[in-house]
């Protein structure tokens, strides 16, 4: 299972989350969602396959913790979109807003010339050629 992947379902991340204030029992974490223990055990069981969690079995009990090393593909995607602030600065993207400025003056301009050019436009079906 892809880390990318396991983290796309919002009750894992809530999972992830809980989990980083220390390690857990299935019975806890599902006590803290509207879902049952059993549905809690299978997106803990996708966050295993990924990586991002380990299972210690203590007695009867089972105990889950999160593996922060697991989490370094995110970081370095997310290091790698927004560069580091300078002094309080807020992140910026790693291309000028020039490039989307230009990308929209260019989607535009095409629309534009497709409205004026009868021969790009789609005709409208109509009951006789239906």
């Amino acid at each position: 299972m892809d880390v990318f992947a396991a983290l796309a379902d919002p009750v894992r991340r809530e999972l992830l989350r809980a989990l980083a204030v220390g390690p857990s029992r299935v019975v806890d974490l599902s006590a803290a969602h509207p879902i049952s223990r059993p549905a809690v055990s299978r997106h803990l069981r996708v966050l295993a396959e990924a990586g991002l969690v380990t299972a210690d079995d203590r007695g009867r009990e089972r105990h889950y913790r999160l593996r922060p090393d697991a989490l370094a593909p995110v970081a370095g995607l997310v290091s790698e979109l927004v560069s580091e602030p300078q002094s309080g600065a807020a992140p910026t993207a790693p291309f000028a807003a020039s490039v989307l400025d230009g990308l929209d003056l260019e989607v535009r301009r095409t629309g534009r010339e497709r409205r004026s050019d009868p021969a790009t436009r789609t005709p409208i079906p109509t009951e006789e050629t239906a």
